[in-house]
């Protein structure tokens, strides 16, 4: 009888620590389970911080593409070659009247694809006669990189809208639909706003678009492109530190 009870009350207490071992064991495997956890999600932050890291340098480079690959050395502040072909006075193109103190630089686009510089300073001089519209502008640069005046930079030209009284605005030309200039008007367009910024004591943060007065999509391609814009505007202040 003593000899069945105490066979009982072993198996009892062994059971017993057997159950507890296993207990133990149970919470054992959930800590390691959540370190794995809070490890996994650490490396995963990790990682995602990264990733965050490696966009922001790629949007970088991105702005600091080159619109056109050139070499500007020879590119500075002085005053470019230019044909001065002033327009008629007259109210749809040159008014003739006194602009005011010039605070900024405007480029504009042709919206005319592959016309000449020349061209479209006789569609301005046009405009006396036709009376089609008011319109013109102090500069107009061709495919080529050639200059033409067509208006004082002391007068108004009708250009930028309510920006026509402060500033002078410079019309380039473009080979087809995209609005992309070519690399001797994109030259000269540096050169042309370098001069310019000089004469009247702005800096290339003074250069500005149309599209900046008055949302129009105006100079096409410096608008679509923001990258292009920005180097335009970094080789600009370059030409003005020589």
């Amino acid at each position: 009888m003593d000899g069945r009870r105490q066979k009982r009350k072993h198996k009892k207490y062994y059971g017993a620590r057997q159950g507890g071992q296993s207990t133990k064991y149970t919470r054992r495997q959930k800590v390691l389970l959540q370190r794995c956890l809070l490890i996994g999600a650490v490396v995963l932050l990790f990682l995602l911080i990264i990733l965050a890291a490696f966009r922001i340098l790629a949007a970088g480079q991105e702005d600091e593409e080159v619109y056109i690959e050139l070499d500007n050395s020879d590119i500075s502040a002085q005053k470019p070659e230019m044909k001065v072909d002033l327009l008629t006075v007259n109210e749809n193109s040159r008014p003739g009247s006194q602009s005011g103190k010039i605070t900024g630089i405007v480029i504009h686009y042709t919206a005319n694809p592959g016309s000449t510089a020349q061209q479209n300073r006789d569609y301005f001089e046009g405009l006396k006669d036709s009376g089609q519209t008011q319109a013109s502008s102090h500069f107009v640069i061709g495919l080529e990189g050639e200059i033409v005046q067509c208006v004082p930079t002391w007068e108004v030209a009708y250009a930028s809208n309510q920006r026509n009284q402060d500033t002078v605005s410079i019309e380039c030309c473009h080979p087809d639909e995209s609005g992309k200039f070519t690399e001797e008007t994109y030259r000269s367009m540096v050169q042309l706003t370098a001069w310019l910024c000089k004469k009247f004591e702005l800096t290339e943060d003074d250069v500005i678009r149309h599209y900046d007065v008055t949302g129009k999509n105006c100079p096409k391609y410096f608008v679509e492109e923001e990258g292009a814009w920005k180097q335009f505007k970094k080789d600009v202040g370059y030409a003005l530190s020589k």
